[in-house]
């Protein structure tokens, strides 16, 4: 098994080069070898997953020794094998579809390379077993994925590449703060020796420390999944992004933030109701944000990327729920994990099909794909897929996810009403929680109809533009990419009818991880008044939402129709009126005129001290040029001269300082010595010199 998960993570890093150099030969050989690869490497995980289902997993640790100094450590459980398996599927359907939608870039070499060499990163945080191998692989996965971002290489591709790189590495570098600081107190980074630890060190004078160590890992994390205020990222780089590096990005590497987050909320703070509110209220924030976004946006795939913000809050609250309700805490952890698996599947389906539609038009912006999916029922069939699930309508999967969520908030609700101690928010603010939650589903189904109508009911107001997109028929995508989107888009609606079936053993994989017990949980009954009747308030809530709100507000007549219009404020925009003023502009000048001040400080501090205590005494006879030697001879020189002018040459006397020409000869003489000394030349002289007294001593 240890070769096996080793090979999980190497296998498509080294393969990433291989297919790199068969590149520059043949792409079409390339294409198939990436294909081969991905298919592979989803094999191998879907065995690792029915080798886990049918036998469980013993948490047996891999360790590579040495390696980075601490070595790599890798194990195997339900949840690492699920996620692997998932990302692996996730890479072969967009390989796949990348075939027909690359044929007109370029680079496409440079993609390739840096897709395979992302997936092996990408798996090896999956499968790591302690803080600092998953720190290793999360920045090759961050600094590999930014290639995706700027592949184009166009001036808002840079600056979202930009914007990305940014708060990978500010964030990685926060991350690797907080594991110092952590290893500093625990003296291990191994996950199966870190579960409880803030219990045990709850009356610790460490607890600060542990605390500090959790924040700054918090935000490493975080930043990665896109959780607000460190989302800005996401709704930059996948509108530039190509579409199958933007359904990695959002569903797969938003996952891998998301699993570091699971680390701290089920072994650091395992049960801890404080790091549980913190959670929730970023949870919270991030949801809403997201949603928000996401109706004001009238760019099909930053629409997208705003909803995976949002979606990520709604992910976020299961996880503060499960730190709330402690040993009660079933349907939070259950739902938080099935949302994750959703929302990875379902934003496969949506990128994918954003992608059909932009490798046609090559445009993005709602008033100009208008239309588009009119008479392509597959397309049709595969978006509405995507967007029935993230909207959480009963019978898809996205449904059974968010109403576990649901029930957890209350479930919490009647744990108060009941008695229980009350943290951060009593009943009266989880019931505002709930209809935040309620009304951010809203929010999801408002922004989705928005889409789906956009795409797929009206016409475009330009009767030529919709003609040739009626023209295209068949022809707008070929057979493997059919393939691939039609299968991403299938699995949504078999996962939601069949919940008992599917749902329920996914989510019984991840518990382990999760620290659940299988046994402490009843399930609801799926599709009781009382579960339907949270997702009907959503969606009318979303009805309402759309009819009022985008039909009213965010459309506009203009040329006798109507377009859609971003009423969204510039100045709402946190990187362009805060991240970048403030940490591009703000504070290096303010830290710049701090260091000015500092230095100009130390300067007259040392002159002061140089004048008063440690007055400089001028050295007796102190030469001004030469050395004592020319000086000398000079002096005997120059007593020679006078004589002479005095007697032989009282003539023509010579005017010459030979003092001063002996120190100029002198100084040229140690400037080209000392030039000679450095240069290469003569120390492969005086190397081959010793090596020819060498040689001769062993001769003879």
């Amino acid at each position: 098994m240890g070769f096996l998960l080793i090979s999980a993570v190497f296998f498509p890093i080294v393969s990433s080069f291989i297919g790199y150099v068969i590149g520059r030969k043949s792409k079409e050989m390339r294409n198939y070898f990436a294909d081969a690869v991905t298919g592979i490497e989803f094999g191998l995980f879907l065995y690792l997953l029915i080798h886990i289902f049918l036998n469980g997993g013993n948490g047996e640790v891999v360790e590579i020794p040495k390696v980075c100094g601490m070595g790599l450590f890798f194990t195997l459980d339900g949840f690492r094998a699920l996620y692997g398996a998932i990302a692996a599927f996730m890479w072969f359907m967009s390989t796949l579809f990348s075939r027909e939608y690359f044929a007109h870039y370029r680079n496409r070499n440079r993609y390739y390379l840096f897709l395979l060499l992302t997936l092996g990163a990408t798996e090896g945080v999956f499968l790591s077993a302690d803080f600092y191998t998953t720190f290793i692989f999360f920045e090759i996965m961050s600094l590999a994925s930014y290639v995706w971002v700027v592949h184009d290489e166009k001036k808002a591709s840079m600056r979202a590449g930009a914007t990305y790189l940014a708060v990978a590495v500010i964030g990685g570098l926060v991350m690797l703060m907080g594991i110092f600081l952590l290893y500093s107190i625990t003296g291990t980074l191994r996950y199966d020796w870190l579960t409880g630890l803030s219990r045990q060190m709850a009356y610790s004078a460490g607890m600060g420390r542990l605390w500090a160590a959790g924040i700054c890992i918090l935000f490493g994390f975080g930043a990665k999944a896109g959780a607000f205020p460190l989302h800005i990222w996401l709704p930059k780089a996948h509108p530039v992004a190509p579409a199958p590096a933007s359904a990695l990005l959002s569903g797969i590497l938003t996952k891998a933030g998301m699993f570091g987050i699971l680390i701290l909320s089920s072994r650091i703070f395992l049960g801890d109701a404080v790091f549980g509110s913190l959670i929730l209220v970023i949870g919270v924030a991030t949801m809403v944000v997201g949603a928000v976004l996401a109706l004001f946006s009238v760019d099909l795939k930053r629409t997208l990327a705003c909803s995976s913000v949002s979606q990520i809050g709604f992910i976020l609250v299961g996880v503060g729920m499960s730190g709330l309700l402690a040993e009660e805490n079933a349907l939070a952890l259950r739902g938080s994990f099935l949302h994750m698996v959703n929302h990875s599947l379902i934003k496969l389906a949506l990128f994918m099909a954003a992608g059909v539609v932009f490798m046609n038009v090559h445009k993005l912006d709602l008033n100009e794909i208008r239309g588009f999916g009119r008479k392509k029922p597959l397309l049709c069939y595969i978006f509405l897929m995507g967007a029935l699930g993230i909207g959480g309508i009963p019978l898809w999967n996205g449904y059974i996810s968010k109403t576990l969520i649901h029930e957890s908030i209350v479930e919490y609700i009647e744990l108060l009403n009941e008695g229980r101690t009350a943290g951060f928010f009593d009943a009266a603010a989880m019931k505002g929680i709930e209809w935040t939650f309620l009304v951010s589903g809203g929010l999801t189904v408002a922004y989705m109809l928005k889409l789906y109508v956009a795409l797929f009911v009206e016409k475009n107001k330009d009767s030529a533009v919709q003609e040739k997109f009626d023209g295209l028929k068949g022809h707008y995508m070929d057979k493997i990419s059919a393939a691939a989107l039609t299968v991403s888009a299938t699995l949504l609606p078999v996962m939601g009818f069949l919940p008992n079936q599917v749902m329920n053993p996914l989510a019984d994989l991840g518990y382990g991880f999760l620290q659940g017990s299988v046994k402490a949980y009843g399930m609801p009954s799926w599709f009781s008044l009382v579960n339907l009747k949270g997702a009907g308030i959503s969606i009318c809530i979303g009805i309402l939402i759309y009819l009022v709100i985008v039909r009213l507000w965010l459309m506009d007549k203009r040329d006798g129709g109507t377009v859609y219009v971003n009423r969204w404020y510039k100045y709402l925009d946190l990187e362009d009126v805060i991240y970048r003023p403030v940490l591009l502009r703000a504070l290096p000048f303010a830290f710049g005129v701090v260091c000015r001040v500092l230095d100009s400080l130390v300067d007259t501090v040392v002159v002061v001290l140089r004048k008063t205590v440690y007055k400089d005494s001028k050295i007796p006879r102190e030469l001004e040029e030469g050395t004592p030697l020319t000086h000398a001879l000079g002096c005997a020189a120059n007593g020679m001269k006078r004589f002479w002018n005095a007697t032989i040459r009282r003539k023509k006397p010579r005017d010459v300082d030979y003092e001063h020409k002996f120190a100029m000869v002198y100084e040229e003489l140690s400037e080209v010595g000392t030039i000679i000394s450095r240069s290469l030349s003569f120390g492969l002289l005086l190397f081959c010199i010793g090596l020819i007294i060498t040689v001769v001593y062993l001769l003879f």
